[in-house]
C-alpha cells in the first residue's frame, strides 16, 4: 500500500474504488477510466435503451425504464396508454436513485402519479423501472445472482465470466406486490446489505444453505428439477456480452481522454459485478452492473451479547478468492515476458539480509524485525489463500535467482493451482454478437473528430468537419441545418444535467444526431439497417480521404 504516493513503477496497480492516478505510464491498472460513471443507473439505462431501439428482441433482458425527473411526464403518459390497451396489466414500479448502492433509497410504487416520483426533481435523479413480479423462488424466497465478470481488455474486446457466483436471498417469503406489502424490503429487495439486518438472516457454513449461497448450488437444485441449466448459462453469457457491448462505446471515450493514443500509459482490466434476476420461466434479467463489487470474504456477526466481530464467510471465500486469483493469473505480466519463468508459485522467500536488513540486536531493530516478520507472514497467508504454494524449505543463496526456473518448474507451479474459474466468452463467441457493435463504430467516428486529445465533448467545428468529410450535406441538408441539429441536440442533453464541466456534444448526443442523419438518408429501412448503412457510407468516404492524404504525404 502507498497511502502517501508511490515511488517506484509497478507491474500491476490495484486501485480500491476507481481509476484515479494520471501519473501511471506503464503496467496494468485494475480499473478503467470512467467505469463508475458508465455503469451508473441512468447512464446504463440510456445505453441499454439505445441498444433496445436498434435491436429490441436482442435486448429484452433489461426492464422497461424511465429517467427521473426529465421523463416523468413521458412515464405517466406511456403507462396510461399501456393500461388502456390492456386493462388486465397491473404493474408495479421500482425506483432506484442514480448514485445509490446497497439498496439505499430504493422503493416500490403502484401509481405513476405517486408524489414521491415528482419529488425526484428536488432530490437526486433516479431510474424508475417495471418491477419483475414473477421471479423464480427458492424455498419460497426471492433471490438474485451476483456474477463476476472480468473485462480484460477494451481494444481488442476480451471478456471472462466466473463459473460460479453468489445467490443473495430475501429473508421473508415472497408475495406479489400489493399496496399492503410494497414497503416490506426484506420480501422484495435482495440486497445483502439490507437483508443482513433482518432477524431472519441466516449465516451458514454451507454453500448450499442460508441467506447467501453459491450460484452453482442453485443450478444443482434446478437441474434436479429437470431445468435446462445449459440453456440458462448460455442465456446468461449472452446477457453479459450484450451488456458489455452496450457499455464499451462510452468507456472508449473516457479511455482516450485519460490515456490518449500515442502517449505512454497503462493498460486496464476490471472485475465487474453483474446482478441478475431469474424469472419464473428461467429467463435472466439484468438488474444492474457494479463497477466496484465487494470482495470481502468475512461478515460481521454477534459473537456474544453486544460483542461483534468479523467471521469468515465460506460462501464468499469459495467464489471471490478464485476470482481474484485467476484474474491475477490472466493479467500476470511476467507470464507474457518470460514463458520459462517460474512466477506463480513463489518458490522462495528472501532472508532479511537479502532484503537489506541486518540481524537485529535489540531495541528499535528488534521492533522492525518483528514488524517485518509480521508483514511477511501476512503476505504468505494471503498467497496461500489465493491457492499459491510457496516452498519454504530452504532459502537460496544470493547468487541464485528465483526467475531462472525452466519450463518444467512453471508447469509444476501451474499444476499446484486449481483450473481457471474464469471462462473466456469474448472473442470466443464474437461471431454471434459482432452485428450488435454498431454504436461502437459510431463512437469511433466521434473520437476521430474530437480534435483535442483528452476531451470527451465534440465542439461545433468538429461536428461540421464530420458532416463535411463524410459528404453528408447536400441541397436538402445544408450546413446551416447541420448547425441547427447540433445546437438543438446538444442544448437538450446539457439541460438534462449531463456533465456540464466542459461544453459541447457528449457521445450519447452524437449517437442521437447520427441516428437522425441515418433516418433522413435511408427512410425505408429499419433503424439498425439505417445506422449500419450510414456507417458504411461514412467509413468508405473517410477511408478514401485517408488514402488521399497518405498519397499527398508521399508526394
Amino acid at each position: 500500500q502507498f497511502p502517501f504516493g508511490r515511488r517506484l513503477p509497478c507491474d500491476i496497480y490495484w486501485h480500491g474504488v476507481s481509476f484515479h492516478d494520471n501519473n501511471i505510464f506503464s503496467g496494468q491498472v485494475n480499473k478503467f477510466p470512467g467505469m463508475m460513471e458508465t455503469v451508473r443507473k441512468i447512464t446504463l439505462s440510456r445505453a441499454m435503451r439505445t441498444m433496445q431501439d436498434l435491436f429490441p428482441l436482442e435486448y429484452n433482458f433489461y426492464p422497461r425504464s424511465w429517467i427521473l425527473p426529465e421523463e416523468l411526464p413521458l412515464f405517466v403518459a406511456e403507462v396510461r396508454v399501456l393500461r388502456a390497451s390492456d386493462p388486465s396489466w397491473q404493474p408495479t414500479f421500482i425506483v432506484k436513485p442514480d448514485g445509490g448502492c446497497q439498496g439505499d433509497g430504493i422503493y416500490l410504487v403502484k401509481d405513476p402519479r405517486d408524489g414521491r416520483l415528482a419529488g425526484s426533481g428536488h432530490g437526486r435523479p433516479a431510474v424508475v423501472q417495471e418491477y419483475i413480479c414473477k421471479p423464480l423462488l427458492m424455498d419460497k424466497l426471492k433471490f438474485d445472482i451476483r456474477l463476476y465478470v472480468l473485462l480484460k481488455s477494451l481494444e481488442p474486446l476480451e471478456i471472462y465470466i466466473a463459473k460460479d457466483g453468489l445467490s443473495r436471498f430475501c429473508t421473508e417469503p415472497y408475495q406479489e406486490p400489493t399496496l399492503k406489502n410494497l414497503h416490506q424490503v426484506f420480501m422484495h429487495l435482495t440486497n445483502y446489505s439490507l437483508n443482513i439486518h433482518s432477524e431472519n438472516f441466516i449465516h451458514s457454513d454451507s454453500v448450499n444453505t442460508g441467506s447467501k449461497r453459491t450460484f452453482s448450488s442453485i443450478l444443482c437444485r434446478l437441474s434436479s428439477r429437470g431445468a435446462d441449466v445449459k440453456k440458462l448459462w448460455s442465456d446468461i453469457i449472452a446477457l453479459v456480452i450484450k451488456t458489455i457491448i452496450a457499455l464499451t462505446p462510452e468507456l472508449k471515450v473516457y479511455y482516450q481522454s485519460d490515456i490518449p493514443a500515442g502517449k505512454p500509459g497503462p493498460t486496464c482490466f476490471q472485475i465487474l459485478g453483474f446482478d441478475i434476476l431469474l424469472m419464473k420461466n428461467l429467463k435472466p434479467m439484468l438488474l444492474e452492473v457494479n463497477a466496484n463489487p465487494s470482495m470481502r470474504i468475512e461478515h460481521e456477526q454477534e459473537l456474544s451479547p453486544g460483542v461483534f466481530g468479523n467471521v469468515p464467510s465460506p460462501v464468499d471465500e469459495e467464489v471471490k478468492v478464485a476470482v481474484i486469483r485467476d484474474t491475477l493469473r490472466l493479467v500476470d505480466p511476467q507470464k507474457k515476458k518470460r514463458k520459462d519463468a517460474q512466477v506463480l508459485n513463489l518458490p522462495w522467500v528472501p532472508s532479511l539480509q537479502q532484503r537489506g536488513w541486518s540481524e537485529p540486536a535489540g531495541g528499535m531493530k528488534d521492533k522492525q524485525h518483528k514488524h517485518h516478520s509480521l508483514k511477511l507472514s501476512l503476505k504468505l497467508k494471503f498467497y496461500l489463500k489465493l491457492g499459491w504454494c510457496p516452498s519454504l524449505e530452504r532459502v537460496p543463496e544470493p547468487s541464485e535467482s528465483p526467475l531462472g526456473a525452466g519450463p518444467d518448474a512453471v508447469r509444476d507451479a501451474e499444476a499446484t493451482l486449481p483450473s481457471l474459474c474464469l471462462k473466456q466468452v469474448f472473442p470466443k463467441y464474437a461471431k454471434q454478437f459482432s452485428h450488435l457493435r454498431l454504436v461502437d463504430r459510431v463512437a469511433k467516428l466521434f473520437i476521430r473528430f474530437l480534435g483535442v486529445k483528452g476531451t470527451t465533448k465534440l465542439g461545433p467545428t468538429g461536428f461540421r468537419t464530420f458532416v463535411r468529410n463524410c459528404k453528408l450535406s447536400n441541397s436538402n441538408f445544408s450546413m446551416a441545418a447541420v448547425d441547427i441539429l447540433y445546437i438543438d441536440i446538444t442544448r437538450r442533453w446539457n439541460s438534462m444535467g449531463i456533465d456540464h464541466k466542459e461544453p459541447g456534444m457528449c457521445l450519447q448526443a452524437f449517437v442521437e444526431a447520427f441516428f437522425c442523419l441515418a433516418q433522413k438518408k435511408y427512410k425505408s429501412l429499419p433503424l439498425h439497417e439505417q445506422v449500419a448503412s450510414l456507417l458504411d457510407f461514412c467509413e468508405c468516404h473517410l477511408a478514401a480521404l485517408d488514402e488521399r492524404r497518405l498519397l499527398w504525404g508521399w508526394g
